[in-house]
Order: structure tokens, then C-alpha cells, then sequence
């Protein structure tokens, strides 16, 4: 799109408080000579028990707006009751072109957004791809949200038809998770020539709740006859249930458990692994969206076991292997095979760090973003110069 001037955006994103992880998909973003980004980020921001602080918003080359947020601990929908008192007088000094939502369409946020947002196209990434009705008001938000809405980033298929079934009728576009390329990248020693060890280093990292199938590795390696060892990270209501059955399978010397760590520490924790896991198991109300953690492995040449729920086998691809959900017996032939074929295992790691290289990086977040901003705002130009939109034909 030609244009006198870049694209103003004002992008919402609670991800974004940290500049080690959610921030760095807009670097790529704000680099491009055809847009003027700014940032929109809560001052505090509670989640999963964690109160996280905003990294200071003086970020080479990226405009970031601190500003305190209400209600992101209040009602049953935890952090999608957050709004920003201070987002009115923002918008007013900025006039944003678009405005693009890292939120979910239910979100008060985006119902506020969507009611300040003046002459601005807006822009939301979907995550969601479970389609169940919500509680009063959330579900008339979203059908609110997504009728104002001018093009959807989805992260999936499956999200997209949640947001067709509640109203949308505009474009949507495929839109990944980038994976920090300088943080995660692989071990060369590991690259060419299997990990000197005589047994398999399987790891987590993640929540530790029941959906997340942990104990389907655990009766895996209790069946195995290759020698399996399971590291985890992460924390949640789930481990002392986890410790439990560690125990009464006999696993505790080859089973430990971890809290959760900063960036860094995660790719070396990754870096230790000979495989990655992630065997999450679907449910009413749980469907794997994305599985970031799969692409930060891949990244560090660490190649996934992952389930069939939800997104992971399009985010494995051929970077690893698809088991069946809560099928520990074939979860243990699959890791004996792995241990069996050193071989196999290095292939698989070569094309796991070819899949995040190719699929996964920032520019190409970036560049999807970038795009749907565009056509939102060319839409507008057409339709404020009578041009008939087929969306509403």
C-alpha cells in the first residue's frame, strides 16, 4: 500500500511487559520504514500467581506506553477483565491508524478498545479454538468485539472457525509465535553427533496441571526398557499429585523437578534434553493453541514428542513425532525406538531446527502483522471513498 505516511499502530499487549520475551516480536515490527509502532503495556500485570513488572519502556528504536491498569485480578476470567484507564488520552495524543489487539476478543480491553478506537481499523489475534458459549457479559463482548473488527490474526485454523461461529465475517490470516533466535539456539556440540550418555533425557517445561499429560510420561518410563530420564520446569497445582506418582512408580532418582526460570535459563535447560515433550490432552474446555515451547526447542535443535491435541502436530511438522493423547504404551515404544536409533534422533533434530528457522522467527510475526494492518487500513480508504466492501455484499 502506498501511503504519504507510515501506518500509525497502536498495538495492546499484556505479553509485551517483558522485554526478554513478549517485546521482541515487535523490534522487526518497528523497523519497518512503513509503519510508526507504539506499544501499550500494563504496569503491573498479574498471572498464573506471578505479579509481572514492565521492563522500563526505553527500548532502542520502540515506542513503549507504561500505563496502570484496573480489575487484572478481579471475577472468574482472571486477567481478561483488565482495562486501561489512561488508554482514552493515549489514543487521542497518538490517533492511531489501527489498532492491534494481542488479546482475545471477550477481553474488556478489546471491548474498550473497540469503543475508543475512533476512526482507527482494528486489528485482533485470536488464540482461542474451543467454541463454547460464554458467561454474561463476555460472550456479547466478543460478538461486540468481532463485529467492529477489520481483520483477525489467527493461530490456527480451528481459532478462526471459533471467531466465524461468533460473527466474523472479515479476512483472517495465519499468524505464528516467533522464537528468540539468540536466546534458543542449539548446542553445537549436539548438532552432528548424538549426546555421549547411555540413556534418553526427555524434558518439560510448562504449567504443571493434569491437562498437560505428565503422568502419561511417567507410566511411559515405567514401562520402558531403555534407560529414560524426565527433567521438568515449571510450577503449578498439579506437582505434589506428580511427586505422588513419581514416588509410587519407583522414578524418584531419574525424575526431577524444577521452578521456573528466566529465558536463558530455559534454552540451556533445552539444550540438556535429548527430546522434548508436550502431551497435552484434550478436554471440554482445554485444546492445545500453539504450544510455544515446542518452537523454542526446535530452535536449540532439541526435536518434540508432542500429542495430537489441538495445534501441536502442525507446529512439530517433521521436527519430531505424534503420539496418540494418554497412550503411555505407545508413548514407551516410541522413547525405546528414539534410544534404539541415535541416527533417526539427529535427523530428527536437524529438520526440528530447519521447521522453527523457517516458520517461527519474529520477521515473520512481524510481517503478518504488518499485512493485516495494511489491508485494514486500505479496507477503511476504499469504504470511506464508497468503494462497496464484497464482505457485506
Amino acid at each position: 500500500m502506498s501511503s504519504a505516511r507510515p501506518i500509525r499502530i497502536v498495538s495492546i499487549a499484556h505479553p509485551a511487559v517483558s522485554r526478554d520475551a513478549g517485546r521482541l516480536r515487535y523490534y522487526p515490527l518497528a523497523a519497518r520504514p512503513d509503519i510508526d509502532l507504539h506499544v501499550v503495556v500494563p504496569k503491573v500485570f498479574h498471572q498464573f500467581g506471578r505479579a509481572l513488572h514492565a521492563d522500563p519502556p526505553d527500548d532502542s528504536g520502540l515506542k513503549v506506553h507504561i500505563l496502570p491498569i484496573m480489575l487484572d485480578r478481579a471475577g472468574p476470567m482472571s486477567w481478561y477483565l483488565h482495562v486501561y484507564p489512561g488508554l482514552r488520552r493515549l489514543l487521542s495524543q497518538v490517533d492511531p491508524d489501527v489498532i492491534h489487539l494481542w488479546e482475545e476478543p471477550w477481553s474488556l480491553v478489546a471491548l474498550q478498545a473497540r469503543i475508543l478506537k475512533g476512526r482507527a481499523a482494528l486489528v485482533m489475534e485470536v488464540d482461542q479454538n474451543i467454541l463454547k458459549r460464554l458467561p454474561p457479559p463476555f460472550e456479547a463482548i466478543r460478538r461486540s468485539v468481532l463485529r467492529n473488527t477489520d481483520h483477525v490474526l489467527s493461530r490456527s485454523p480451528e481459532a478462526t472457525a471459533v471467531v466465524r461461529a461468533r460473527g466474523y465475517r472479515g479476512p483472517a490470516t495465519p499468524i505464528a509465535y516467533g522464537v528468540d533466535q539468540a536466546t534458543f539456539f542449539p548446542d553445537p556440540a549436539t548438532l552432528s553427533q548424538p549426546r555421549e550418555s547411555s540413556g534418553l533425557t526427555i524434558g518439560y517445561v510448562g504449567r504443571l496441571v493434569e491437562e498437560k499429560g505428565l503422568e502419561d510420561a511417567l507410566d511411559a518410563m515405567a514401562r520402558c526398557k531403555a534407560p529414560i530420564s524426565l527433567a521438568i520446569m515449571g510450577e503449578g497445582p498439579h506437582e505434589g499429585r506428580l511427586r505422588q506418582r513419581i514416588a509410587e512408580l519407583g522414578l524418584s532418582g531419574r525424575v526431577t523437578i524444577r521452578g521456573w526460570g528466566a529465558p536463558a535459563d530455559v534454552a540451556a535447560f533445552l539444550r540438556a534434553l535429548d527430546v522434548m515433550i508436550l502431551l497435552t490432552r484434550t478436554t471440554k474446555r482445554v485444546r492445545e493453541q500453539f504450544g510455544r515451547v515446542i518452537v523454542e526447542a526446535q530452535s536449540c535443535g532439541v526435536p518434540v514428542i508432542g500429542s495430537q491435541s489441538g495445534a501441536i502436530p502442525c507446529v512439530v511438522a517433521e521436527g519430531g513425532w505424534i503420539v496418540a493423547e494418554r497412550d503411555p504404551d505407545g508413548l514407551a515404544r516410541l522413547l525405546d525406538g528414539i534410544h534404539a536409533d541415535p541416527a533417526t534422533r539427529l535427523l530428527k533434530a536437524a529438520r526440528a531446527r530447519d521447521n522453527a528457522m523457517a516458520r517461527f522467527t519474529y520477521e515473520a510475526v512481524a510481517a503478518a502483522i504488518a499485512s493485516a494492518c495494511a489491508s485494514a487500513v486500505e479496507t477503511r480508504r476504499k469504504a470511506a471513498a464508497g468503494v462497496p466492501n464484497p464482505r457485506f455484499a
